[in-house]
């Protein structure tokens, strides 16, 4: 333990981010940094306790409770501490391939479950997270470190999203030869095109790339397996093929008008103003422009905050996102809610913050449902009719919706992006392979041993367990890459 009364000697405390109004003038990342002394202090804080639940990484109803791929938080927390922060280091990554992405974008599960939290706030893991490897990198300290020898064996992983990068990491750590398969522009998966630019700077996932091609992966973009490689030919030419494609077929809504120009899906809205930037700082037009608009964003999840962030940016003339859950309490419900669980409180995440510092308040609209999109003659949105509504669960878990007559509303809206999450993965790779599929579509492949229906092909990620978190990604695909190492040599040495 760092010492013994620092949980009650010190406050939680976080580094401020750029004021709101400033950063809405850009694309760059909006969080500060703290100086060592004050994480020496917050690392403090931790009290290594006898049971650490923040890092059990195991699924509680409202989410996940503690670090999925189990990081070994009051070790390092402790190192940090003391000044250790080369062996803090070491110790991150024993666990974490990417510590730098987690670190930015994840909504750390971990400090739901702090046991600090159970008398007072958790303890500021995620930052000291992210501290320890920008740090790493700093200082040079982070560098290729390619396998001594190689096996033989060649693997295929489809998809290059934070669970095909993991799986590739680790097979290659094992000293298999790992190509991996992207079929946009860029390396990265989500970890590019899904998630903007203010949250997760790309030079941060293009730097990872680099290291791990140092290490010898290799990345192979602009492919698409099933149309550009057929997959006979990965079959064929491949000891084992991992399936990381993701869960990238977007929920669809069944609302009248929704054929009107102006309505869109929210990932066709942020992907293609995240490769317009990076392509040309926004410079060739190629995008959807929420400039001088009335913006709605139907869904409450972080795609339709990341939507909102985005029509900021545009410089949009107004902003409102539609949710059909409640608004959260402003303290966690004992009873319904109690940790470890993750906490299901009233916050302001980066987007609300900013269009509150803008127009002066939060910009979601709660237990809101959308009628009916109407357009004007040109088939042109112009506005929205919506009903409240309560929510409650019956017996079986299923969710009901009930109006609330006298409370339609209609709002004016020339723009619509719409964000109520995924239905799966694609089917065309699924079906030429001919794989099983669970009842919600997924990849049929069961956890912790990731074989598919079909010999030598394994899946992981989101493909597999559907829409879910960066760090779960991680997880599945650093568990998967085990299990390919011992279909592969009949044992393994990987976690």
């Amino acid at each position: 333990m760092s010492t013994p009364t620092g949980f009650m000697d010190y406050k939680r405390e976080l580094p401020a981010d750029r004021n709101p109004l400033e950063r809405i003038k850009d694309w760059e990342e909006f969080h500060k940094h703290f100086s060592e002394d004050q994480l020496r202090t917050q690392g403090a804080r931790c009290m290594d306790c006898g049971t650490p639940y923040c890092h059990t990484g195991i699924e509680l109803p409202g989410g996940a409770s503690g670090c999925p791929v189990n990081n070994l938080i009051p070790e390092w927390n402790n190192l940090i501490y003391r000044g250790l922060w080369r062996e803090a280091l070491d110790r991150l990554h024993k666990t974490n391939n990417f510590p730098e992405f987690t670190g930015r974008v994840c909504p750390a599960p971990c400090e739901g479950s702090c046991t600090v939290g159970l008398i007072g706030d958790a303890v500021t893991i995620k930052t000291i997270e992210q501290a320890i490897i920008d740090k790493g990198f700093d200082e040079g300290w982070v560098v290729p470190q390619p396998p001594l020898t190689r096996t033989g064996k060649k693997v295929a992983v489809v998809g290059s999203g934070p669970a095909g990068m993991a799986t590739a990491a680790q097979l290659n750590k094992a000293g298999h030869t790992v190509t991996v398969y992207e079929r946009a522009d860029r390396i990265g998966g989500l970890l590019v095109y899904g998630i903007p630019t203010m949250k997760l700077d790309k030079k941060i996932v293009q730097r990872r790339v680099d290291l791990m091609e140092a290490e010898g992966v290799q990345f192979v973009p602009n492919t698409e397996i099933g149309t550009t490689v057929p997959v006979e030919q990965l079959m064929s030419e491949f000891d084992a093929i991992v399936l990381c494609g993701g869960s990238t077929k977007a929920r669809e809504v069944e609302i009248e008008g929704r054929d009107l120009k102006g309505v869109h899906l929210a990932m066709d809205y942020l992907n293609g103003t995240i490769k317009s930037y990076l392509d040309s700082n926004l410079t060739d037009g190629n995008y959807i422009s929420a400039e001088g608009k009335d913006v709605i964003v139907i869904g409450g999840g972080d795609t339709g905050t990341d939507c909102v962030a985005t029509a900021l940016r545009h410089g949009c003339k107004s902003i409102t996102q539609f949710g059909t859950h409640s608004k959260a309490p402003l303290e966690r419900d004992q009873i319904n809610n109690p940790w470890p669980q993750f906490p299901n409180v009233y916050t302001l995440d980066y987007a609300q913050e900013e269009a509150r510092a803008l127009y002066g308040q939060d910009p979601r609209a709660f237990s809101v449902l959308t009628k009916k999109f109407v357009g004007d003659e040109n088939g042109n949105l112009k506005e929205l009719h919506t009903i409240q509504i309560e929510r409650t669960v019956d017996e079986t878990g299923r969710k009901i919706y009930k109006e609330i007559p006298g409370t339609e509303k209609i709002w004016p809206a020339d723009l619509v992006m719409i964000a109520v999450g995924f239905e799966g993965p694609e089917n065309t790779l699924i079906e030429k392979l001919g794989l099983a599929q669970d009842r919600r579509s997924n990849v049929k492949a069961k956890y912790g041993d990731y074989r598919t229906s079909v010999d030598k092909v394994f899946a992981a990620g989101d493909m597999r367990r559907g829409q879910s978190l960066v760090v779960w990604a991680i997880n599945e695909g650093r568990e998967a890459a085990r299990e390919v190492d011992r279909y592969l040599m009949g044992t393994t040495m990987l976690p």
